[in-house]
Formats: structure tokens, C-alpha cells, sequence
């Protein structure tokens, strides 16, 4: 088993973030002791803008010459993915945004599909569920399922980042839980259903372009 972990603070070493993802991949460890776990550091990697040039829609492939195709190597390999950002502006980092940004074949052929994550953030008021969205968001529309999130408001002192390192130890174990016994989320995969259901339309009129998409759907069966 492999869970990768994506840290987005620009802050480093001293990330709250950081302490939540470090507790997740903790009790990864401690649920299953031969997994793998990596955390990313996305913020001291070198990931360009999406410049929407088609290439993964027409090739399969990023042509842009950067960390991105590392990253979503690494990603795409993982059972687990952990996404964790601070919220910054009601909003996840610059950073992450723009992995998110260069996404689309992820997104378009739903290349997280059988795998298993959740998200972290802290944020310096209560706002911590619309950025949890965000990255829920993320995993379920790359096809991924999600277990969850948490959330600290560092305002509330020191006890509250406590509690939420303790909840990000459970979910890792959880997520370990939840990737053995392929567990089933059906309010995510019928929205999954249904947005392919819709989505199809899109691929068949741009379908002279998007060729790369359109072979893989039709090797899934999907159209």
C-alpha cells in the first residue's frame, strides 16, 4: 500500500499543516506497517501554469517541462492521496490551485478511480469546511473517493491543534481501513455516474480534438 501526502504551505518546517499531514501518515504507519507513505512538498517544487494547450487531451500527456508529471506519477501510483493546505484568502494555496490547474486529464479520464483520500487544513479563523471542499472536491471529480477531512482553527489556541492532530492520526488509520476493504461510497460514485453521464456530450463534440480522451473512453466503456 502506498499513500502519498501533498503539502501546500509555503511555510515549510513550521506549517501547522505540516504537523496535521505528519500525523496522518503516522497512523498510516501505525494501521499498516508496510506501507509506503511520502509527503510532497509542492510549494519547493517547480509547477507552471496550465497554459491550455490540449496536449493532455489530444496526447495523454502534460508537455509542459516542469515537476508536474513527477508529481502526478507519484499520485496516480498511490492507493492513498492526503491534500493539505492552509486557508489562504478562503482558498487553498497558489501552490496547490495550480497542480489542481493542470488537472484536466485527471479530471477528463478520472484517473483517480479506486483510490482513497481526505484533506487537511488550518486557517487562522473558523473557516476551515470551504477549504476542505475544495480538495474533497478535487479527489471526488479526478474520480477518487473520499473519507473525510480536518480542519483546525487556530484561534482557538493551542489545545485545538491537539485535537485536530489526534482526528488526522485517526483518518490515516481510517483511510487505511477504507482502501483494504474497498470500501463503497455511493452518494460520491453516483455523482461520479452522472457526471460522466453528462460529461460525454462535451468529449463526442470536441471529438476530433480530444482523441487521446475519447480512446480511453471508449476502452472504458463509458461511450
Amino acid at each position: 500500500m502506498k499513500v502519498v501526502g501533498i503539502l501546500s504551505s509555503p511555510r515549510g518546517k513550521k506549517s501547522n499543516t505540516l504537523k496535521l499531514m505528519d500525523a496522518a501518515l503516522k497512523g498510516v504507519a501505525e494501521a499498516e506497517a508496510e506501507a509506503e507513505v511520502e509527503t510532497i512538498d509542492i510549494a519547493k517544487l517547480k509547477i507552471k501554469y496550465c497554459i491550455a494547450c490540449d496536449s493532455c487531451h489530444e496526447k495523454g500527456e502534460c508537455t509542459i517541462k516542469d515537476d508536474f508529471n513527477l508529481v502526478m506519477g507519484k499520485l496516480l501510483a498511490a492507493d492513498g492521496i492526503i491534500l493539505s493546505s492552509p486557508n489562504y484568502i478562503t482558498n487553498v494555496t497558489a501552490q496547490l490551485k495550480t497542480l489542481f490547474d493542470r488537472s484536466p486529464l485527471m479530471v477528463h479520464e478520472q484517473l483517480f478511480e479506486g483510490k482513497y483520500g481526505f484533506s487537511l487544513t488550518t486557517a487562522g479563523s473558523g473557516e476551515v469546511d470551504f477549504v476542505l471542499d475544495i480538495m474533497s472536491n478535487y479527489m471526488k471529480t479526478c474520480g477518487g473517493n473520499t473519507i473525510g477531512g480536518v480542519g483546525c482553527a487556530m484561534s482557538q489556541g493551542p489545545s485545538a491543534l491537539e485535537v485536530a492532530t489526534e482526528k488526522s492520526r485517526e483518518m490515516g488509520k481510517d483511510l487505511v481501513k477504507a482502501i483494504n476493504e474497498k470500501r463503497q461510497y455511493p452518494e460520491q460514485e453516483a455523482a461520479q455516474k452522472n457526471w460522466r453521464e453528462r460529461f460525454k456530450y462535451v468529449l463526442l463534440a470536441n471529438k476530433d480534438h480530444w482523441t487521446h480522451n475519447c480512446d480511453y473512453w471508449m476502452e472504458k466503456g463509458w461511450i
